[in-house]
């Protein structure tokens, strides 16, 4: 297909070759590989304008400066953000979701109150507020999962409490897939007088996000995931929450004025963007977000979904595999990335194999050990699509699962 390969041209990193295969990159879910417009801006700036930004006025400052804000005013844009002060740069989905747990912890949670997450969650969506409801002395609660990892929706009527300060869930669960009713729950939390945040590490890649829309309250997202560079990230949050939340962190920048009697605070986002910030890379959302509008295309979204169907279609009819989130209604239900265990084989053992065949997949807990917990497992294999992986290289990867796990048997 015409439109696939010139995605395809766009990815230096698709052509190489892994002891001396053609690389079948299937780890997208962990990183994305970076488009060349990309891997262009970031050379630009480090090369011609590296230079401090929002300080000095010589032209590199200037030049520096214009490219990190731009980045801004793109992601605003992209998620149709109320305004760019909303928009708080970070150094990836963690290091937002550990801000907002602090700073709105700081200001909203005392000893007794409610914070809940949900059983799907990443580490990185438990851990900051556990310390967070530990340092306070709040009480964390758990949405659970079901067999086939949906989230207990209904469960919420009974979890939700007039001391439920905040709910943090995934969009789209890393292990498991199942696109979840983020907007409904949303809607019961909203009801109760609850704020939502939204990790859409997975969600920004595989969905338009239309944070006015779902009406979150806060929505994080990493930019390695989306093709951008490693080490930038983006919180979204409404004003109102970031004006009320203390800052995170002291310094630079997050300053207006400063005596040894008392500082003030510098307006948003600045307020929470302290130091020198990751401007060559951040600059980079820009040119990822105009590519990923590039895969507005029925043409690819149909060979897209092809791919993922040929996937499932294969992961639920093969006896030996069990499959960790599966869509209970339309394959539309469940992103292209599939979890799995193989019957009397470890996980290590059939990643290692695949590599070797030039085969790139993730193995392990991914981060997400109460999953793994959940379903009885202590680690599984994870197979994730991008736009930029063809037909050929699915059918690549099942024939050379199929060779890995006769080799084990």
């Amino acid at each position: 297909m015409a439109k696939i390969d010139e995605i395809r041209s766009m990815f230096p990193a698709l052509s190489r070759k892994v002891y001396g295969k053609d690389l079948v990159y299937l780890d997208n879910a962990a990183t994305s590989q970076r488009v060349q417009t990309v891997i262009d801006e970031w050379n630009r700036i480090s090369a011609e304008s590296n230079a401090n930004i929002h300080r000095a006025v010589h032209r590199l400052a200037d030049e520096a400066t214009q490219a990190y804000e731009h980045a801004r005013d793109a992601v605003k844009e992209f998620l149709n953000a109320g305004c760019r002060e909303e928009i708080v740069f970070t150094s990836g989905t963690t290091s937002a979701i550990n801000l907002v747990a602090f700073c709105y912890g700081e200001a909203f949670v005392n000893e007794g109150d409610e914070v809940i997450v949900t059983e799907a969650e990443h580490h990185s969506n438990i851990v900051p507020w556990q310390l967070m409801c530990k340092r306070k002395g709040a009480v964390l609660k758990v949405l659970p999962v079901d067999d086939d990892g949906y989230l207990k929706v209904d469960m919420l009527d009974e979890l939700i409490s007039a001391k439920t300060r905040i709910l943090a869930c995934t969009h789209i669960s890393n292990v498991l897939g199942i696109v979840n009713p983020v907007k409904q729950i949303i809607e019961k939390c909203h009801a109760e007088g609850v704020p939502v945040l939204v990790d859409g590490a997975q969600g920004i890649v595989h969905s338009k996000v239309d944070v006015q829309t779902l009406d979150c309250d806060f929505y994080v997202f990493s930019g390695h995931k989306m093709y951008a560079a490693t080490g930038t990230g983006v919180l979204y949050g409404k004003k109102k929450w970031l004006d009320a939340m203390p800052p995170y962190m002291g310094g630079g920048e997050m300053v207006g004025t400063v005596t040894f009697a008392e500082t003030t605070y510098a307006p948003l986002p600045m307020k929470f963007e302290a130091g020198t910030q990751n401007f060559a890379s951040t600059a980079t959302l820009k040119p990822a977000i105009e590519f990923i509008n590039l895969l507005n295309d029925n043409e690819l979204i149909k060979y897209n979904d092809k791919v993922r169907d040929y996937l499932l279609d294969y992961f639920q009819s093969d006896e030996r595999i069990r499959l960790f989130g599966v869509p209970r209604g339309t394959s539309d239900e469940k992103i292209p990335l599939f979890s799995f265990t193989v019957s009397g084989v470890h996980h290590e053992d059939l990643a290692l194999i695949l590599d070797k065949m030039g085969v790139a997949v993730r193995s392990g807990q991914m981060c997400a050990e109460p999953v793994m917990n959940r379903f009885g497992v202590t680690g599984m294999l994870r197979v994730s699509v991008a736009p930029y992986n063809t037909m050929d290289e699915a059918e690549y990867f099942v024939k050379c699962l199929n060779k890995a796990i006769d080799m084990l048997m």
